[in-house]
């Protein structure tokens, strides 16, 4: 017969498989395979094969061991012993000696998830009473016979996962701690941002009152909306206006945001995220005490008490100072500490300093702009190159220039030339041009177009705040 190309699975292999129940020996015995045969049949094919020699294959299969465990359970438990590289008795005394070198934090965080269960236990007493022996289980049941034996195994992992992962926590909850207090602290205790908020609601009130009854306070909400209210010509926004108000009436407050800290820090920290992993470290520590209690012998659980007892303790107080000052802070500003986390309630204030701050670059930006118009306008009319005159002097050089070029084109017609030098001609024109300087005819524009602009600036529009 050819040979079929087939992948076989070794004996060692079946264990727990579909095969071990089944029975090919008894379909062989129920078909006439001579059919097949002649079917099949190579060319060099010898004489029929003796089904009862297939027989011989039952006896090469190797004996079905006693399990422990359920398969797939089993075999996730093997994969793991070979990830951690460790012989089964070096594994349990490491976790009954605390001994974090041997073990790897990941690996003790999978074979947590191999603790015995109680129907496993149930399983290894009776295998134990029976007393069979052990060559008839598995490694895996081999393992999960000594693993079970760990007084309080549950505990002991548990305790060293902890011990393994306190410092890297701690570190990480520290600064989120300081965020939130500094910045909860810095902007309850700003009287330059209380005295901003003053300014928009008088403001606001005053936009309001024909149509709304006064108003007492503002949700935070709602110093977006001042970017969102412009003039009557569409070229600021009520932001704009008040910071130039600012700017004139209160240069005081022109740098409020210098009194805020941490915004943005804060602002990216889940407060109820933190203070549960706080609590999750208490209860860790408290396990922790309660081992080195019952085996107060341990010199690891006894070093570690003895070096991060003090900042748990720092841990704790700084989770219940953040927690109450962010509340307050809340409070503070007329919002709800159970609807307004630090991700909603610190970037309120962060969007507003930055539109703050974009509002004063604008303002700055038109001031120059209105000054570069006004030299243009009052510059005398001549060649385009005087626009590129940056100098006063330079400007008013060039003007005595031109009227001096003007003068002597009229005495060339009337009178002899002037020539310079000659009885001081020049220099008193110059002079008489210093004691009453030309001017041109069309000097008001610019006080009619200020004049203008402040009219249209008159023109306050209706804000719901």
């Amino acid at each position: 017969m050819p040979v079929f190309n087939w992948v076989a699975l070794k004996p060692s292999q079946i264990d727990g498989t579909v095969f071990t129940e089944l029975n090919d020996e008894k379909v062989l015995q129920e078909l006439d395979m001579s059919d097949f045969e002649e079917q099949f049949k190579t060319k060099a094919q010898g004489p029929g094969l003796d089904i009862s020699a297939l027989k011989v294959k039952a006896t090469q299969k190797a004996p079905s061991k006693v399990t422990l465990m359920e398969s797939n359970r089993a075999k996730n438990l093997a994969i793991t012993l070979r990830k951690g590289g460790r012989s089964v008795q070096d594994i349990c005394t490491a976790i009954e000696t605390y001994d974090q070198q041997a073990l790897s934090l990941d690996f003790l965080e999978l074979l947590l998830r191999f603790l015995p269960t109680e129907y496993e236990r149930t399983l290894i007493g009776k295998f134990e009473r029976e007393q069979q022996p052990p060559e008839d289980l598995s490694d895996e049941d081999q393992f999960m016979i000594r693993f079970s034996k760990i007084p309080r195994l549950a505990e002991r992992m548990n305790v060293m996962i902890f011990l393994g992962n306190f410092n890297d926590t701690a570190q990480l909850l520290m600064p989120q701690l300081n965020a939130i207090i500094a910045a909860s602290m810095s902007l309850k205790s700003s009287s330059k941002l209380r005295n901003i908020l003053e300014i928009v609601l008088a403001f606001g009130n005053y936009m309001n009152s024909s149509k709304r009854g006064a108003a007492y306070g503002f949700r935070l909400q709602s110093l977006d909306a001042l970017l969102e209210m412009k003039s009557t010509d569409r070229k600021q926004t009520l932001l704009h206006y008040l910071v130039r108000v600012i700017t004139e009436k209160y240069p005081e407050l022109t740098g409020f945001h210098t009194e805020l800290h941490f915004l943005d820090k804060a602002g990216t920290v889940s407060l109820d995220s933190v203070l549960q992993d706080v609590r999750s470290l208490q209860q860790g520590m408290e396990l922790t005490r309660k081992e080195f209690m019952r085996q107060d012998d341990s010199p690891v659980l006894k070093e570690f008490l003895k070096a991060n007892s003090e900042v748990m303790e720092k841990l704790h107080a700084d989770s219940k100072t953040a927690k109450e000052a962010y509340e307050s802070a809340v409070e503070y500003f007329g919002e709800n500490p159970k609807t307004s986390p630090p991700t909603t309630f610190f970037p309120m204030f962060m969007r507003f300093i930055r539109a703050y701050k974009k509002a004063e670059q604008d303002i700055e930006l038109w001031k120059k702009q209105e000054a570069a118009a006004k030299e243009a306008e009052y510059s005398p009319p001549g060649s385009e190159d005087q626009l590129d005159m940056k100098s006063p002097i330079q400007k008013a050089r060039r003007q005595q220039m031109d009227m001096i070029a003007e003068l002597k084109k009229k005495q060339m017609v009337k009178e002899p030339l002037i020539y310079e030098g000659k009885d001081g001609a020049i220099e008193d024109i110059i002079s008489d041009l210093r004691n009453n300087p030309y001017r041109r005819a069309d000097k008001g524009r610019g006080s009619s177009k200020k004049r203008a602009v402040g009219q249209s600036l008159q023109a306050t529009p209706d804000i719901s705040l």
